[in-house]
């Protein structure tokens, strides 16, 4: 049995009154079609009745000259009975008016004429074939988006409170007393209103996560917030980027490219590092913000937006603006708010809280199911000064997850810059575990003894060679120490 046969073939209606011809052309058609034939307009109307409901008759190939009726009359009923079929006519006669009126009153799909070449009809009605498919496939969509509105507008709105739920204010990480909870606050109250922000702290404190959160709990949260890093790209690729370019505009430009401002139109655009961007382009920028308006490379015509800029940057940009290194109308027109991230060494209290959610994502990312961090890995961790911020924290943790082999993480896996910052870069504020000192001289000398061993201890994972050599200890020594102490155990 042949892979045709087993396949259910689209169904043709041939109506023809000469014998000779309806058998040339099942000949032709049948290995690719169901091939039903009538003489007449009658006998082809019975055959539609009969058939329409089992077989389906996708197309209908009618001659036009025949007793009693025209082809064009017939094919107008069946385009009133059974619209979706598609109709064509098959005629020795090139005749204008019979032309005009198939397509007028019938709706003919093609109009053909005899004598027929066998290859160029069946390939006309393969075409035919995929309008008739393509004409159901359109109607079940068409339905098939109407009854799911409702539905794709439920998840519309679920998406964007997800997103909102994800990316505001409730997503930022603060414990009762943090300073940042000074800049959710001003986030809160100058989110509503279409001012110009500018965020400013160090690398990595989140100044994006502020950003977010300004963007979903304005009145533009369902629409787009894009980000531009300025400081990664030259003046002439960023202004490309910003505000598009036409074709031709220079070289390499063989399309139309839609920039930042109008992806972001009606949304947010959040600039960052914006301080590393020349006084030149400056200037184009604040044109940008003045006028509401900006002209793509090689285009003649100004496109409007309607684009809220956040702006956000490590620099100290009044010093710039003092220097001449920044433009001042432009930091003036951006700084309508400013907001100050802390960094993470003025959030301790944070610190729990932000190590716990890093580690349920780097858990995620790296498909490992770790339960928590020992008690002197977080010990470690309070006592860091992180001057990479957030990020530090993150890409730390990321490391400790990926080199974990037990459920909890020991101090054993921190860098060893964590584990123990070298004397001279450490202020008064890390040693705040001195504050828990008691007793005399001598008792507040051994608790010191005992901290300075068991850092020493877990940075070098527990080698006793290692730590008696670098602490100027025998082994013996150390074992005898370790043992004083109770820390023997930990090993």
């Amino acid at each position: 049995m042949s892979l045709t046969s087993l396949r259910k073939l689209p169904a043709i209606l041939v109506i023809d009154d000469e014998v000779r011809s309806q058998e040339a052309l099942r000949r032709t058609l049948e290995e690719d079609f169901d091939v039903f034939c009538a003489s007449g307009a009658d006998e082809g109307l019975a055959i539609l009745e009969r058939e329409q409901l089992s077989s389906g008759i996708r197309i209908v190939l009618c001659d036009q000259r025949m007793p009693g009726t025209t082809g064009v009359q017939f094919l107008t009923e069946v385009r009133s009975r059974w619209p979706d079929i598609v109709r064509i006519i098959l005629s020795g006669y090139t005749d204008a008016e019979d032309i005009i009126s198939g397509v007028n009153e019938a709706g003919i799909w093609q109009y053909l004429l005899k004598p027929w070449q066998p290859e160029q009809l069946l390939l006309t009605l393969q075409r035919a074939a995929e309008v008739w498919r393509l004409q159901q496939e359109n109607q079940r969509l068409s339905l098939d988006l109407r009854t799911a509105e409702p539905v794709l507008k439920r998840h519309v709105v679920s998406k964007q409170e997800k997103a909102k739920s994800s990316f505001g204010l409730s997503a930022v990480i603060r414990a009762p007393g943090s300073p940042i909870n000074a800049v959710c606050d001003m986030v809160q109250r100058v989110a509503p209103y279409d001012l110009s922000v500018m965020v400013t702290g160090e690398s990595g404190t989140g100044k994006e996560m502020v950003a977010r959160a300004i963007h979903y709990e304005s009145r533009r949260g369902n629409k787009a917030f894009i980000t531009e890093n300025c400081g990664a790209l030259p003046d002439t690729l960023l202004e490309s980027e910003l505000f598009g370019y036409k074709r031709g505009a220079f070289t390499g430009a063989v399309d139309d490219r839609v920039g930042l401002f109008q992806q972001a139109d009606g949304g947010t655009l959040f600039l960052d590092e914006i301080g590393e961007t020349s006084p030149a382009f400056q200037v184009k920028l604040l044109r940008v913000l003045q006028e509401g308006e900006f002209r793509p490379l090689g285009s003649n015509r100004p496109v409007t937006v309607d684009v809220r800029v956040i702006a956000a940057t490590n620099r100290d940009l009044e010093d710039d603006v003092r220097t001449g290194r920044f433009r001042e109308d432009l930091y003036y027109r951006l700084a309508t708010i400013s907001l100050h991230v802390p960094p993470l060494r003025e959030r301790t209290m944070d610190l729990p809280l932000l190590a716990r959610r890093l580690l349920d994502s780097s858990c995620a990312a790296l498909g490992k199911s770790v339960d928590g961090f020992s008690k002197e890995a977080m010990a470690c961790i309070a006592a860091y000064r992180w001057p990479g911020n957030v990020r530090e924290l993150q890409n730390e943790i990321l490391r400790m997850v990926a080199l974990a082999t037990t459920p909890v993480l020991g101090a054993d896996l921190l860098s060893p810059r964590v584990l123990r910052t070298p004397v001279g870069e450490t202020p008064a504020a890390d040693f705040a575990w001195a504050d828990g000192l008691t007793g005399g001289l001598k008792e507040r000398m051994e608790q010191l003894e005992m901290h300075v061993l068991k850092e020493a201890m877990i940075r070098l994972r527990w080698n006793k060679s290692k730590a008696a050599r670098e602490l100027g200890l025998s082994r013996v020594g150390l074992r005898a120490k370790l043992v004083r102490y109770g820390l023997e155990q930990a090993e």
